[in-house]
């Protein structure tokens, strides 16, 4: 079936395209009652649906934001979106959501066509490798607003969570219950900052409460290749954890899925405690105690600095930082 365009409904109401033009944008206060009708019989009998990107082209603001993200099925990010949908509806906004797997080359192509398409301004959560790029589109008046990670402290407009007190909480929780020997589990953190405040948190309550950094309880994962020692011959090693401090989601449930297949007890052998609810956590053997992020919050507060911006285009940049809580559940036990 053929597309129905503008020009079938002006030759089928018998008007010009500029007088269907005129109507379909809501500019007929000086036309005839008769024209009008006419023109909305014709656009009911072709079925017309009018483009709204092809209109915004034409229009100073596209009511339109882009979106991107590393993984759409995140279970944080998925309501950091929701966040960010429900906000841009209560002012009559739209949202374009993509998605990059990790990908810094996706990204760049996200960020061309989110600009190419004229939305009014973008929301990203950055691999880090597109920092030349996303500094271009800004001063070619591109608003841009990064959540979830900060990479190298230059970004201009930020919503993030409390990483350093969420992980000094998180530690001191662990410390509070006797616990001595936390391994820190985490992503490389040197050349990201938001990674790296985690890092600080746990160091700072180690220091508050007179202990000692193990520097073989910091221990690294990668996406692609898992963790760079087996949590088994963590727990086997001399300087063996009581407890496990996790940094995302992805690598508290590869650890969980370790300690399983290895028979390790969580309390009993090990305490656990992870950054980031986990999806139906309460339906676990032993549900595990999380670091919980405000998502949802910091995708309604990341649109709403994305539109301020919008609509100020002097606004001076701002970092805000979105305080996490503690779900205590039963992974973490008291030991003497």
């Amino acid at each position: 079936m053929a597309k129905v365009k503008l020009v079938d409904v002006a030759e089928l109401a018998g008007v010009s395209k500029s007088t269907a033009s005129q109507y379909i944008n809501g500019r007929f206060d000086y036309m005839s009652k008769d024209t009008q009708e006419r023109i909305r019989a014709a656009i009911k009998e072709l079925d017309y649906v009018p483009n709204p990107i092809a209109r915004n082209l034409k229009a100073e603001k596209t009511k339109t934001i882009g979106v991107i993200v590393r993984d759409i099925t995140g279970f944080d990010t998925s309501h950091t979106i929701r966040g960010v949908d429900d906000f841009c509806k209560t002012c009559g906004y739209n949202a374009l959501i993509y998605n990059t797997d990790f990908d810094a080359e996706t990204e760049a192509k996200s960020l061309e066509a989110l600009y190419q398409l004229r939305v009014d301004g973008i929301i990203i959560v950055s691999s880090g490798g597109n920092n030349k790029l996303i500094s271009e589109y800004i001063n070619k008046g591109m608003p841009i607003v990064h959540f979830q990670l900060e990479h190298d402290g230059n970004e201009k407009n930020l919503i993030l969570s409390d990483y350093r007190q969420a992980a000094f909480d998180a530690t001191e929780y662990l410390i509070k219950l006797g616990h001595k020997k936390i391994c820190f589990v985490t992503q490389d953190f040197k050349n990201v900052k938001s990674r790296n405040e985690r890092y600080l948190g746990y160091l700072s309550a180690l220091k508050k409460h007179h202990i000692l950094l193990d520097e073989n309880l910091i221990q690294y994962w990668h996406r692609e290749t898992g963790f760079e020692h087996s949590p088994k011959s963590i727990i086997e090693s001399s300087a063996a954890p009581t407890a496990f401090f996790t940094q995302h989601l992805a690598i508290t449930t590869e650890l969980l899925t370790h300690l399983n297949q290895e028979k390790i007890s969580i309390p009993d052998d090990v305490s656990f405690i992870g950054f980031d609810e986990i999806p139906m956590a309460e339906f676990f053997k032993v549900p595990i105690t999380v670091v919980k992020q405000q998502s949802y919050v910091i995708g309604k507060e990341a649109t709403k600095l994305l539109l301020e911006n919008i609509n100020d285009k002097n606004k001076q940049p701002q970092k805000i930082m979105i305080p996490c809580s503690i779900t205590e559940r039963q992974s973490c036990r008291k030991v003497f």
